[in-house]
């Protein structure tokens, strides 16, 4: 699908606050409820716009930064798909150098996290890890 301007400004919109309303973006671009309705029905029939989701407030919770090298007999992206699923993981890089893999974790407190760690090691061809506590997050 060929999106032009006025739908970038949508998927800008959308990202930086999904839950508001096609009324107020259809003010903010001069355009109707309806015309911005349709819109985000294409851009998601397309695929460009894959899902709405929920950001929660990490106030209240521990995250860790997780290293992992994988077993070079082992397939890099299996390993990702597998920690991915993991309770509490928020997001999987695939990276360059020292180690293979990094894993932001998320709970809501020190135990939890380590559950989630004990779990990641646990996946056929991790070979080691190095994991970090997030103190603090600035932006």
């Amino acid at each position: 699908m060929h999106k032009d301007n006025t739908d970038q400004k949508i998927i800008e919109y959308l990202k930086e606050n999904s839950r508001e309303s096609f009324v107020d973006i259809g003010k903010k671009l001069k355009l109707s409820e309806s015309a911005i309705r349709r819109r985000v029905k294409n851009l998601v029939g397309s695929g460009t716009i894959k899902k709405f989701t929920l950001e929660m407030g990490e106030e209240n919770n521990t995250s860790a930064i997780v290293l992992v090298s994988v077993d070079s007999a082992t397939d890099t992206s299996k390993v990702s798909l597998k920690l991915a699923k993991l309770k509490g993981v928020k997001t999987v890089y695939e990276i360059t150098g020292q180690y293979d893999i990094t894993t932001i974790i998320s709970a809501p407190n020190i135990a939890d996290i380590n559950n989630s760690i004990d779990a990641l090691r646990k996946i056929t061809g991790v070979v080691d890890t190095n994991t970090v506590i997030i103190l603090r997050k600035i932006i």
